[in-house]
């Protein structure tokens, strides 16, 4: 009796461990391939950030790679460029993205065909669209000059990215073009998710346009601007390709971000030691900001 007792308690055992295990082995392809992709070159990127490469040896550095980093005025200056193209991009891409969702939500006559427009940029290359952006701010071949100069935003016809005083502009201008649709979709397909009955019940209430608004649409909306404003700003700080293309990182690095201070350390200084211990240094900054984003809209959304 005591012998089949046990036998059905280990069986019992089993059966609970081959289930708490059978959900892994569903996801185990994807674990493998997400530590193929992402975990195993984060490592090794880590890895070369303790050491010193030059054109035929490397040498193991410890911290000195990250001590180096301490005195690297362009370093100081990428970061700076970082926060300002950064801020500069997302505030007008998610007000404008936001716009375009609002709107997109109403029923009006050609709606589909502006639809169809506004998602038009997120489909072209990052580095066409670089390209295409230069040569409308080139005076010679480019409209953009004229146009500003034509408003008296500007004395003459010049490239804006030949100036260090206006240069960063260029890059966040494309980048708005380029990043609208990615709010515009997401915060439409959230708007769709919002029930007609509280909008109507507001009106019955006597609430203005503002007031629902700010009581029923912006609370609903809440969850996906806190995770698209994050994913925005992981996306728009190690984005590399657009700035490269129309500036690269100039005049006078008044373009140069921390992600082309990177791309530039690695390949034409071919310091990829240095350039791995910047990329440390922008993973845990970005770590950092999410942490911050996710704990403020807990604290918001339990306030509420």
């Amino acid at each position: 009796m005591a012998e089949a007792a046990s036998r059905s308690g280990s069986g019992g055992r089993r059966r609970a461990l081959l289930a708490a295990l059978e959900p892994w082995a569903y996801l185990s392809p994807a674990l493998v391939l997400i530590a193929t992709v992402l975990l195993v070159p984060l490592l090794f990127g880590i890895g070369y950030s303790f050491r010193k490469f030059s054109a035929f040896r490397s040498e193991f550095v410890g911290l000195g790679q990250y001590e180096a980093m301490l005195h690297d005025p362009i370093l100081g200056q990428a970061l700076v460029n970082t926060l300002w193209w950064t801020a500069g991009s997302l505030f007008f891409q998610f007000f404008l993205g936001l716009g375009l969702a609002l709107l997109l939500d109403r029923d009006f006559v050609g709606r589909r065909l502006v639809q169809a427009i506004v998602f038009l940029p997120w489909a072209v290359p990052t580095f066409l669209s670089g390209l295409t952006w230069a040569w409308l701010f080139n005076p010679i071949i480019g409209p953009l000059p004229h146009w500003l100069s034509a408003l008296g935003l500007k004395a003459e016809p010049t490239n804006i990215l030949a100036d260090p005083a206006t240069a960063m502009w260029g890059p966040i201008i494309a980048n708005v073009w380029f990043g609208i649709p990615f709010f515009a979709i997401t915060l439409l397909a959230a708007l769709k998710s919002i029930p007609s009955e509280l909008y109507e019940a507001a009106a019955i209430d006597g609430a203005n346009p503002w007031q629902r608004f700010t009581r029923v649409t912006l609370p609903f909306l809440a969850p996906t601007i806190a995770i698209t404003v994050m994913l925005r700003t992981i996306w728009i700080a190690t984005f590399a390709d657009l700035i490269y293309v129309m500036t690269e990182g100039g005049p006078a690095g008044s373009t140069n971000t921390v992600a082309t201070y990177i791309y530039v350390s690695a390949f034409k200084s071919l310091d990829k030691g240095y350039a791995s211990a910047v990329a440390v240094l922008l993973l845990a900054l970005l770590i950092l900001y999410a942490v911050v984003l996710i704990r403020m809209r807990r604290l918001f959304a339990r306030d509420a």
